[in-house]
Order: C-alpha cells, then structure tokens, then sequence
C-alpha cells in the first residue's frame, strides 16, 4: 500500500491497478480491502493518498461530514477528492431505497474556507471543480449544461424539477 497513491471507495468491479487500492464493503468482488466506510476511522495512517474517487457512494453514507473529516485525514496536503452523486433532481437519487442524501451544486460549500458555515467542521477544501452533468439528448447535454453551470443558484432553486439533471461533479482539494 506504500507505493498506493489513488483510494477508489465504493469501487464495485474496478479491475486491479498499480497505484490503486480498491475498498469496497462487497467482499464478493474481491475488492483490495473489504471494509463498511460508515465504520470510521478508516484502516488507513494519516496523509497517505494523493486521491481518492468516491464515485456514486457519498449519497449511501450515514454522515457525510465525518465522512468528509476521515478523507481529508487520509489524504496528503492538496490531495485530491473526486466525487459523483446524483442530482437531487433526477429519479434515479430517489429511485435507490439505499440512498440516505440528496444533493446540490452547493452542498459541500460547508467544507471549504470561505463559507459563512464552515466553522462546523475542521475539514477544510478548496472547490477546485464541479459541475452539473445532464444526460440524453444534445440540448440537455450541451446547452441546459451550460445555462445550469453559469447560474445554478438560478437553476436549482427555479428549474430544477422542470429540466432535471443526472448527476453531480465535484473535485475538491483538500487544506491542510
């Protein structure tokens, strides 16, 4: 694990890489270490990743602030947190009876430095992306992305339910 710089969790039936430790609560898919990330702290030291994908997976967890904490923990200074989650207006963020959230363009603001409430938690990031991923067709996938990305504010609390999106991006680094 010394030569790992990348933590896949959740990481269902990702092949085996170099570089890449896969964690997932499914023993069935022989995934490097088999653990429940509801069950903190993680089997991990202090600052050891440079990233860690969390893919379709944040919106399953009891407590995405702790959460958060344990990541920010386990990776180096300035590493990396990629994560996709649907967007709290598409079917399939309600569709999954496991899904315990359902998220915002804004709902990891709380962790980064400059918002007003970030005082809750000792994990501090740096949004460094994100965006609004919308499926189907050209017009949905081009242009409602566009307009949804230059004003989400406007977006989400105006014409979410009318054009709705397919899932969230987001890429923040992590302040230490």
């Amino acid at each position: 694990m010394s030569n790992s710089s990348i933590l896949s969790v959740g990481c269902g039936k990702r092949k085996s890489e170099i570089g890449v430790v896969r964690l997932d609560i499914c023993q069935d898919i022989n995934p490097d270490i088999v653990w429940d990330l509801n069950n903190l702290p993680y089997p991990f030291e202090d600052s050891i990743f440079s990233k860690i994908e969390c893919f379709d997976v944040i919106e399953h967890l009891q407590d995405i602030p702790r959460t958060l904490e344990e990541f920010h923990r386990i990776l180096k200074p300035n590493g990396l947190l990629q994560i996709t989650t649907p967007h709290f207006s598409c079917a399939n963020s309600f569709v999954d009876p496991t899904h315990k959230w359902h998220l915002s363009y804004f709902s990891f603001d709380y962790f980064c430095e400059a918002h007003k409430l970030s005082y809750y938690s000792k994990a501090k990031y740096r949004m460094k992306a994100r965006h609004i991923q919308f499926q189907g067709n050209r017009l949905n996938r081009s242009i409602l992305s566009r307009l949804a990305n230059k004003s989400p504010e406007l977006y989400e609390q105006r014409w979410a339910w009318l054009f709705p999106a397919w899932y969230l991006y987001f890429e923040l680094e992590v302040i230490k």
